[in-house]
């Protein structure tokens, strides 16, 4: 495995077992899942606030906008635990985001509009014993795009449960964070060789500038 003196790697796409042929970005049947944008994890005051997570919300705002305007489906998957009411994942970590409390309500600045969609969890990956896989199904959807935070935790958890789930799956490196530099850098390995396409938001907008009427995802 080839690593760069600053912990990142390099020539991914000479690695020995790397078979990816680099296609050409394809958006049609696509849905924008945003993962735990909320201000327990992204604003001053929440309860597990990620350093620098503020550095996703502009490039999620530019990917969202630009997918509400080609007709492709938003969804926001949101972390939400019972109101003073036992979560297994509480052993191992603080309780956050619980309903009904300002952390576990979505950052403003990524406001929900009516058309879009909401998947709540008490798991990391937004698909365990939720109807997100139905809720894609049900509009045709056959690729994912994943952003949010964190990067090593619940975006992980999600990217690999869509592979696995047969979507293929788009993370924009621009629009998730982890908890640390080296975090993330291990994690775009792993989507990149394992589990998805790494790109960025701005490549990914450029990417729907290309849909024609009738492309969307959404079934009418």
């Amino acid at each position: 495995m080839n690593k760069k003196k600053n912990g990142g790697f390099k020539n991914m796409e000479f690695s020995e077992h790397y078979t990816n042929l680099k296609k050409k970005i394809d958006l049609r049947k696509t849905a924008i899942l945003i993962v735990d944008m909320m201000n327990d994890f992204c604003k001053p005051g929440g309860k597990m606030v990620l350093d620098d997570g503020y550095l996703v919300v502009e490039p999620i705002q530019r990917l969202v906008e630009a997918g509400r305007k080609h007709g492709i489906p938003i969804i926001w998957i949101c972390q939400k635990y019972r109101a003073d009411k036992y979560d297994k994942v509480t052993e191992k970590r603080e309780g956050t985001c619980y309903e009904g409390t300002w952390g576990g309500q979505q950052i403003e600045e990524l406001p929900i509009l009516p058309e879009d969609y909401v998947v709540n969890k008490r798991r990391y990956s937004g698909f365990f014993q939720t109807d997100l896989d139905l809720t894609l199904r049900d509009m045709g959807c056959e690729k994912v795009i994943v952003g949010g935070v964190v990067t090593n935790i619940c975006v992980r958890g999600t990217v690999a449960d869509a592979f696995q789930l047969d979507y293929e799956v788009f993370v924009p490196r621009d629009c998730v964070r982890a908890t640390s530099e080296r975090e993330q850098e291990s994690q775009m390995w792993d989507f990149e060789t394992h589990f998805a396409t790494v790109t960025s938001a701005n490549e990914l907008i450029a990417a729907m500038g290309e849909l024609k009427p009738g492309d969307e995802c959404r079934i009418v």
